[in-house]
């Protein structure tokens, strides 16, 4: 199953994470917690799910938290574009 994009194409250029949060992610991953997930999309939108933290990928120097949903949909959300806290922190 392809993984859903959760930003726009021409959104703003990626600001890296602090370590601390990234690894807070990995962990939640490694644990395959689920938890509330807040995030804006490309288009400012403020979306809120409960999703399934799976793991996490990085591509020309962005990261991004594969997550699914209660329906099995997955998602791809750039990590800067998160503003909830992972489970744990």
């Amino acid at each position: 199953m392809p993984w859903r994009l959760c930003y726009a194409q021409r959104m703003s250029e990626y600001i890296p994470i602090l370590c601390a949060l990234h690894d807070s992610y990995e962990l939640a991953c490694l644990r395959n917690l689920v938890d509330l997930v807040i995030w804006q999309d490309g288009d400012g939108h403020i979306l809120r799910k409960k999703l399934r933290y799976l793991t996490i990928d990085i591509r020309s120097g962005e990261e991004f938290l594969l997550a699914a949903d209660e329906n099995g949909t997955q998602l791809r959300i750039r990590l800067d574009m998160i503003q909830s806290t992972p489970p744990g922190c």
